[in-house]
């Protein structure tokens, strides 16, 4: 069997708080998501390789035409009239000095598309051999580069993504082969971008003229080395301000959720132990030095607890009280019961009898207002609020009050200029108020008194009064009449008439209303008292 003050179904705390994984989360997202655009560097990209695309266009123009100068053949004195062809020997001789200082490959073809030079084909004594430039050393960090080639690979997945063609080289090389080739054969400076495993291949392919004649084609090609090494260097630099602001998000991040999660859990643990103290040891931490929302939080519970308190307080004070004074008429009922008995006069039976009866009305009475009250709280905290013609309210419980009274004390209803005022709230539970306070000012007033109901327009508020002529409120009582079961009443009143409830509740339905009431006596210049005046505030539409 569980023990007192245990809950099994109260979740279990976790290592780290579910807080400080959402703010961690939220801030690391938004940060990679800057990042990742960051490491794009696409139009850098495009810039760059535009760039060395101009740069291999004016190299294969400056070459080209240097090749038409320097290794053509003609078979007429006059060679803008004779036939013109490249010569194999000195082409082959002008291509691979033309690029020897450069990193580029160079082909040139003849205007029937076959290749006549190949920049990495030598010619020796064993024949023809094709050189192959080896790439440097590769000096990246493996698990930077593997980060940054599944970056790139994800890149490709991006619906809209359009890949490069790939780059084919088949082992008889024409020039139908190559699309910038055949453009440059056309006599257009044509370029291309291609892919490999390695990277890119960049080319160039410009016209070899002579005379405006078109004698073939010089294509120069060259890796993307220095262009992944420069977006390699970017992206690297950004890796590294990314671990720094990480660090910096992250430190931040814990922070925050430490000034967020540890205060509320000390909350929740305050509120924990609340709930299964046994006595009012246990305090709410209030964290005064915070203005903010936390510190509202702390604040609000603290109140809120304080509030619980006294509500048990008065819990218990209210079941006190109603123990107390049910125990006098049921005391008084029980002697008479046992005396009833005993006699044998019928006039004393009689008299007891009589005793009887008024125990019970008064029991009767005691109970009806005591289940009022305690219903009280629950009825008002439920009920929807409407709109109430206040004005025409008072003039229905003078009207009532009058043609019950028998011949009570005359009631008075003053309203100037016939004004409708409207408040928000509970009809039935205003007309409780307003009849109870008139009832009050009625069994206190003297025979041939008047009273005042009188109705005054407030900033944002109506002021209702109520005026008797009585003998007024004893010195130092006018807050205690308004306690539960405050028994002052007017002499010669038959004992056990009123339950000492009714202004009770009337100052808990109007404060209900956002409303204040309260009570004093009427003075004149000798300082004699005239009567009681009842004020109740209530706020306006």
């Amino acid at each position: 069997m569980a023990s007192w003050g245990t809950d099994s179904t109260r979740p279990r705390r976790r290592a780290i708080s579910p807080i400080t994984g959402r703010i961690l989360a939220l801030n690391l997202v938004a940060l990679g998501v800057l990042v990742a655009g960051l490491l794009y560097l696409g139009e850098y990209r495009k810039n760059l390789i535009a760039a060395e695309l101009v740069a291999l266009g004016k190299q294969a123009e400056m070459s080209a035409a240097a090749i038409g100068e320097g290794a053509v053949i003609t078979g007429s004195s006059e060679p803008a009239l004779g036939h013109q062809i490249l010569s194999p020997t000195d082409a082959r001789q002008m291509v691979r000095r033309l690029v020897e200082p450069t990193a580029t490959r160079a082909r040139l073809f003849g205007a029937d598309g076959v290749l006549i030079v190949d920049s990495r084909m030598l010619f020796g004594p064993g024949g023809m051999v094709q050189v192959e430039e080896l790439p440097p050393p590769d000096d990246k960090s493996g698990v930077i580069e593997s980060l940054l080639a599944t970056y790139d690979f994800l890149v490709t997945l991006i619906p809209g993504f359009e890949p490069l063609p790939e780059y084919h080289e088949n082992s008889i090389q024409q020039a139908a082969d190559y699309s910038e080739v055949v453009g440059a054969l056309n006599g257009d400076l044509t370029r291309a971008v291609r892919t490999t495993d390695r990277g890119m291949i960049l080319t160039a392919a410009a016209p070899v003229q002579r005379y405006k004649q078109v004698l073939g084609a010089l294509m120069l090609s060259t890796d993307s080395r220095g262009i992944d090494n420069a977006l390699y260097d970017v992206r690297l630099d950004i890796l590294k301000v990314f671990a720094v602001a990480l660090s910096v998000t992250v430190l931040l991040s814990l922070y925050l959720a430490s000034t967020i999660a540890r205060p509320i859990r000390r909350l929740a643990d305050a509120a924990e132990s609340v709930r299964h103290a046994r006595n009012r040891s246990v305090v709410i931490p209030t964290f005064p030095g915070r203005d903010d929302e936390i510190g509202e939080l702390a604040q609000v519970l603290n109140e809120m607890t304080e509030a619980l308190w006294q509500r048990m307080d008065a819990i218990e004070g209210f079941a006190a009280d109603v123990a107390h004074e049910i125990k006098n008429p049921l005391t008084s009922l029980h002697s008479a019961v046992e005396t009833i008995s005993r006699v044998n006069d019928p006039a004393q039976q009689r008299k007891l009898m009589g005793i009887i009866q008024d125990d019970v009305r008064r029991l009767d009475r005691l109970i009806s207002d005591i289940s009022d009250a305690s219903r009280l709280d629950a009825e008002l905290s439920r009920a929807e609020l409407e709109t109430v013609n206040l004005s025409g309210l008072l003039g229905v419980v003078v009207d009532i009050q009058q043609a019950t009274g028998g011949g009570g004390p005359d009631i008075a209803l003053d309203i100037p200029n016939g004004r409708k005022f409207q408040v928000r709230g509970i009809e039935g539970r205003l007309v409780q108020v307003f009849r109870n306070l008139i009832a009050n000012a009625v069994s206190f007033s003297p025979p041939g008194g008047k009273i005042a109901v009188h109705a005054e327009e407030r900033p944002d508020a109506v002021e209702i009064e109520i005026i008797d002529e009585g003998p007024g409120i004893p010195a130092g009582k006018e807050r205690d009449i308004f306690e539960r079961f405050y028994s002052e009443r007017p002499a010669g009143e038959k004992f056990g008439t009123h339950s000492g409830l009714g202004l009770s509740i009337s100052k808990q339905i109007v404060e209900a209303h956002g409303g204040q009431i309260r009570a004093e006596n009427r003075l004149d210049e000798a300082g004699k008292t005239l009567g009681a005046r009842f004020v109740v505030w209530l706020p306006t539409l």
